[in-house]
């Protein structure tokens, strides 16, 4: 690996590999990459050609271009693709059953604990139970040191600025940080600490050396 100069590349790279280590000593299967472009090279090689693909709401993949790309190679079952909201419900529902899901995750923690927040739960369910193989991509700005560190940064950063992104009225859109609501448009409805991998190997965690996603 060629030494970056930039002072926070290279904090990631010192750090990126210890949290790998991390990751699979807890069985997940985990890999680093210093670049975006690395990273979706190796998402890519990841998914067999024959493998039916979805995905859940991931700034994440969309910067790095991975969803795209995985069109032009596999079949997919994109929600977007939905004419009706009951439409989109039932693939996601399908997506529960697909060969490789793909999301982010809100945070991860140095010991190698994946947390995860989420409003509808599919994202979470699909990282629990379902699909063959699930392909986490992150980047190195959601790692925290501790999982208390991990919760703190899903519930005070990617929650309130995920609900920016949707546009909802709930209070951390007014106020840029978690008010512990209760609204029917909570984007906190159900919160996943993944402690280790099982079956081993079914979660590949692919940690990006570049600030991504929220």
């Amino acid at each position: 690996m060629n030494q970056r100069t930039n002072p926070f590349e290279q904090r990631f790279d010192k750090l990126g590999p210890r949290v790998v280590e991390a990751l699979k000593h807890r069985h997940f299967e985990a890999f680093y990459c210093p670049t975006g472009q690395e990273a979706a090279k190796k998402v890519l090689s990841l998914i067999p050609a024959k493998d039916i693909v979805s995905w859940g709401g991931s700034a994440t993949l969309n910067q790095l271009g991975i969803i795209e790309k995985v069109k032009e190679t596999n079949q997919v079952i994109d929600r977007a693709d939905a004419a009706t909201p009951e439409e989109g419900q039932e693939l996601m529902r399908k997506a529960l059953l697909c060969d490789t899901y793909l999301m982010s995750t809100n945070a991860i923690s140095e010991d190698g604990q994946l947390y995860n927040i989420d409003g509808n739960g599919n994202r979470v369910a699909a990282l629990i139970y379902g699909p063959k193989s699930v392909i986490v991509v992150a980047g190195m700005n959601k790692v925290t040191k501790t999982i208390e560190d991990a919760q703190i940064r899903a519930r005070s950063i990617a929650a309130p600025v995920n609900a920016q992104r949707f546009q909802n009225d709930n209070p951390c859109t007014i106020t840029g940080t978690c008010a512990d609501c209760l609204r029917k448009t909570s984007i906190c409805a159900s919160m996943v600490r993944t402690r280790i991998c099982r079956p081993a190997g079914k979660i590949k965690v692919v940690l990006v050396g570049e600030e991504l996603g929220f």
